[in-house]
């Protein structure tokens, strides 16, 4: 078990000689680390950015696809004591700027491709140079003896994707994501797993795995971000025995159906899906295709920490669900009314919650309680047994002629049918219904589907009000952070093309 209070030194000698990372951005001669150097490299770190005068508290920020280099200036920034501040490397310069300021970063470590478009008077380290504004440059090799935060010192602040509007810095303590960090290793033990990571190592699902491959005999296999054919080649090639992902991540794979045929993944033995909603038919392909596996609906928040559900001694988590509240996890569930209910927004309280949002106080009252609940805007139920099943966003439902409707209800009926690969539901204004449903879709490689057929399907296997008014068919879905589709740009393009229709045409079907 670790005994760090720094969420940086993550180091066992026990495993010191083996390998803890495998760096796939150069494909034809990918790069292993041991833990070792793993170490070593994230002291030289520490002791290099202290020696550029940074000091303990001083905010680095991070913007870089996946690479070794990353995670190695993560634990390096930790262990001197200051806060590592990852973000979207693919934010427009102007959010770029504003987070820049917002956590009043002292120095940016990145990429040469994020080099080239920085306007910042910041000092700068470029992993892709080899002169003295350079990472190896930064490096100054030698032993380091971590710094020793208290309960109470940041870590790390985490930007939200900022779908709904500017993004929101979110400050993290050592203490809360070690707790994490321990409650993840209780719950998978330690094992040579070959963990495949290809989600942004920004967001909290890939950096807090990452995490856990450096704390046990674990080797992360890392992707520098995420490609449907490399994901299947990475599992054949490195033997992966446990993946990791965002739903929409797996139904791009799965959609590379021909590489699929010819693929290997039958060392698959743990499979971990979380951050979005899954639909009956994404969870029969996983279970279909990786025969065996272990299967796991994850849930977690920027917000409150990845350790919210999880299984139960005595219990088995149903299909689709997340599980069971955590240990040290308390959780309820609240309906319109602001009663505890079966089906409502999750509030839940974690020892990982955040104490409130980076120069927001106001944002902050909205979602965090006196007494520490979190106010997750995600919708839940809870079934009989006192499992917990992800239903949507509470910010994306809307209301049909009286009827609430959840996207993601809506989207998982309509990949049930065999034809559908992807779906995605937004609103359109309507003078008497108030709003109505529009589907995009991403049909499957049979041909003929029609509008039709959708809206048949749709009003064959669900409430009336449910069915999709407008069909529009797309070859992909765009998507916004990590494997999320952006519903914004969606919502934005279905109301442009509702109200090129006529009165009549929009009036059909009511």
């Amino acid at each position: 078990m670790i005994e760090t209070k720094n969420l940086g030194v993550l180091y066992d000698a026990a495993f010191s000689d083996e390998i803890a990372l495998v760096d796939c951005r150069d494909w034809e001669a990918p790069r292993e680390y041991t833990h070792r150097q793993i170490e070593e490299a994230a002291n030289a770190c520490a002791r290099g950015l202290l020696k550029r005068g940074l000091k303990p508290g001083a905010s680095v920020a991070l913007l870089s696809s996946n690479r070794a280099e990353f995670l190695i200036s993560y634990l390096g920034i930790l262990q001197a004591g200051m806060i590592a501040v990852p973000f979207n490397y693919q934010f427009p310069a102007a959010t770029v700027d504003f987070i820049l300021e917002d956590a009043s970063v002292s120095h940016v470590i990145c990429d040469g491709t994020r080099f080239e478009k920085l306007t910042t008077n910041l000092g700068v380290t470029n992993f892709d140079d080899d002169g003295p504004d350079g990472f190896q440059a930064l490096l100054d090799p030698g032993p380091f003896e971590a710094v020793v935060p208290t309960d109470d010192d940041v870590a790390m602040v985490l930007y939200t994707s900022g779908s709904t509007g500017r993004p929101k810095g979110v400050p993290l303590t050592h203490k809360g994501h070690l707790w994490a960090l321990r409650r993840r290793i209780a719950g998978a033990p330690a094992d040579n797993h070959r963990i495949l990571i290809a989600a942004p190592m920004y967001h909290m699902n890939a950096l807090c795995v990452s995490l856990y491959a450096l704390s046990s005999p674990a080797r992360a296999i890392l992707l520098p971000e995420f490609n449907a054919k490399r994901y299947l080649q990475a599992i054949e090639r490195f033997g992966c025995t446990w993946i990791t992902s965002v739903p929409t991540m797996l139904a791009m794979v799965f959609a590379e159906r021909d590489t699929l045929d010819q693929t290997n993944v039958s060392t698959v033995r743990n499979v971990r899906m979380g951050s979005a909603p899954i639909s009956p038919k994404l969870w029969q392909q996983v279970t279909d295709t990786f025969v065996g596996a272990s299967v796991m609906n994850g849930y977690g928040t920027t917000e409150a920490g990845p350790i919210v559900f999880g299984p139960k001694a005595g219990a088995i988590a149903p299909p689709l669900s997340t599980g069971f509240p955590a240990v040290e996890v308390d959780v309820k569930l609240i309906d319109e009314d602001g009663n505890e209910a079966d089906q409502g927004d999750l509030w839940h309280r974690t020892p990982a919650t955040m104490t409130g949002y980076l120069n927001l106080a106001e944002k902050t009252a909205e979602v965090l309680t006196d007494d520490g609940w979190y106010i997750s805007g995600d919708v839940f139920r809870r079934d009989e047994n006192g499992a917990y099943f992800f239903v949507g966003r509470s910010d994306d439902m809307f209301v049909c002629g009286g009827e609430n409707i959840y996207p993601g209800e809506v989207e998982a009926l309509l990949v049930g049918h065999p034809d559908i690969e992807q779906a995605c539901v937004v609103p359109v204004p309507d003078e008497i219904k108030g709003e109505k449903p529009v589907a995009f879709v991403v049909a499957g490689t049979t041909a003929g589907l029609t509008v039709q057929d959708v809206k048949t399907y749709a009003l064959a296997n669900a409430p009336a009000f449910r069915h999709p008014r407008m069909v529009i068919f797309v070859e992909s879905l765009p998507l916004a952070g990590p494997g999320k589709i952006d519903r914004k740009s969606l919502t934005l393009r279905g109301v442009e093309i509702w109200d090129q229709l006529s009165d009549g045409e929009r009036a059909a079907d009511r």
